[in-house]
């Protein structure tokens, strides 16, 4: 079998490919807010995910290593985070528009560079203070009075970025021992029982329409095949290289929310969407530089 050669090129497609399907996903998810019940949006999400992971991994003779993960306390609280963080969205969505629900999401990464220190003993320079602050700016620009967004939308949205900023973190402890498959398996595993718990309380009284359950479905699969497009990104360039083109999903957000709800941001919240897109990616740059470099005190 040839050896993998990593490519950036490559690296940078998969990772465009996968933000592109995560944006169709929240947009999709806040059409389907308005005809089904959250709880049944989530479990629909994770059960597709899980089961065209089976699918997959079906014809392999032995994926009983996919369950024999080092730490499975850890692996499961990284799925419930994920599944927090995909409830929090979903949630926000259904109070704001897709583009500010994005942008507020994405202060994730500078949680990450604040929570790095503390959590993975990785030193908190003053670069990675200025752009944090900075991002922060730039959800007060989004979130301001004047902009009419809902108080609780902003705070469902902030709560998904603090899910998903404790999920990374826990990836990068896991993901040094843990195949990326196992680690993809968990996620699927994890979100699908939980959000199982609390399915027999919030199923309609009368069966959605196929429509429903078609586009339900579709969740799962944009969001399986956008973290498997991930995968396949990072197996080919440094997450650092890549980071920078995460804030693609920006555009995308933006122009799906003008196509679909008719909703374009306002110029404020494009410069607050354009901090935060900065901050993320002076971010990226610094974490890429060179280890035995000194950041300037």
């Amino acid at each position: 079998m040839q050896a993998h050669i990593p490519s950036p090129v490559r690296g940078i497609l998969f990772l465009l490919g996968a933000v592109l399907l995560f944006a169709i996903l929240d947009t999709t998810a806040k059409y389907l807010t308005r005809h089904a019940a959250l709880a049944l949006l989530v479990w629909g999400r994770y059960a597709t995910h899980l089961l065209l992971m089976l699918i997959l991994l079906a014809p392999r003779r032995d994926s009983s290593p996919l369950l024999r993960a080092p730490r499975p306390g850890l692996q499961v609280l990284r799925g419930l985070l994920l599944l927090g963080c995909t409830g929090f969205n979903f949630a926000a969505l259904s109070y704001m528009p897709v583009a500010e629900t994005t942008a507020v999401f994405f202060t994730a990464p500078l949680l990450v560079a604040l929570l790095a220190g503390p959590w993975l003993g990785e030193k908190l320079t003053p670069g990675r203070w200025l752009a944090a602050l900075a991002g922060f700016a730039g959800i007060l620009l989004i979130a301001r009075p004047a902009a009419g967004l809902t108080p609780a939308g902003i705070v469902l949205a902030l709560g998904g970025a603090g899910c998903y900023a404790c999920y990374q973190l826990l990836t990068r402890q896991l993901a040094e021992h843990t195949p990326p498959l196992t680690l993809l398996f968990y996620t699927a595993l994890v979100g699908t029982l939980g959000a199982s718990l609390v399915l027999p309380w919030c199923w309609p009284a009368a069966w959605p329409a196929t429509w429903i359950i078609l586009t339900t479905i579709a969740l799962g699969m944009l969001g399986g095949s956008g973290h498997l497009l991930l995968i396949h990104a990072f197996r080919n360039a440094p997450a650092s290289f890549l980071s920078p083109f995460l804030y693609t999903q920006l555009i995308w957000a933006t122009l799906l929310g003008a196509i679909v709800f008719q909703h374009w941001p306002d110029a404020p919240a494009l410069g607050g969407m354009a901090i935060i897109a900065l901050s993320g990616a002076a971010l990226g740059w610094h974490q890429s530089r060179p280890k035995d470099q000194k950041p300037v005190e």
